[in-house]
């Protein structure tokens, strides 16, 4: 075969259309994530993932995954690593705080990682800054300690259930 007319393959375009139609169906995830139902009286919306987070154990490692969705398509977009690592500290932070009874319920409905990050993606469209690209490799071993973090914190969460389950049966069965 003639190498002139060999075929090629085919790169997906990330022309500025392309890059604002990605940022506008995230901003539409992210407000589905984080303020889809409007409290009344007020403009102040909770989302889906900090009801997701109620779940006890898997609900924050659910949530995480909906998140990370944010940070796969901005490694696409050609988000450097700086501001993928800033991403994945958004999550990390909304989930470990969400760990704690109560407070972590109130700071979930109130940090919305996930307007964060498309903010973030939204800001290197618009200027993008120069920094250190990001690789599959990283952004495999970004995304992957990031699900980690979440699964042994969930973990750690049904742990710490089972455990009051267990002294509070005792204390009844007296």
């Amino acid at each position: 075969m003639n190498p002139k007319s060999s075929p090629k393959r085919s790169i997906p375009a990330t022309d500025d259309h392309s890059k604002a139609s990605v940022v506008k169906h995230l901003r539409q995830y992210s407000n589905i994530l984080d303020n889809a139902i409007r409290v009344p009286g007020t403009t102040y919306g909770i989302g889906l993932d900090p009801i997701i987070g109620l779940i006890p154990g898997g609900g924050d490692l659910l949530g995480g995954l909906f998140s990370a969705y944010i940070i796969l398509r901005a490694f696409r977009l050609g988000v450097p690593k700086e501001t993928l690592v800033r991403m994945a500290s958004n999550i990390a932070t909304e989930t470990l705080v969400g760990t704690v009874p109560v407070v972590g319920d109130i700071f979930d409905v109130a940090w919305k990682a996930n307007v964060k990050n498309v903010d973030l993606l939204e800001d290197h469209v618009n200027a993008p800054q120069m920094g250190q690209k990001a690789d599959r490799l990283f952004v495999i071993i970004l995304v992957g300690g990031l699900m980690l973090f979440i699964l042994i914190l969930s973990l750690v969460g049904i742990a710490v259930l089972t455990f009051i389950y267990q002294v509070l049966r005792s204390l009844v069965a007296g």
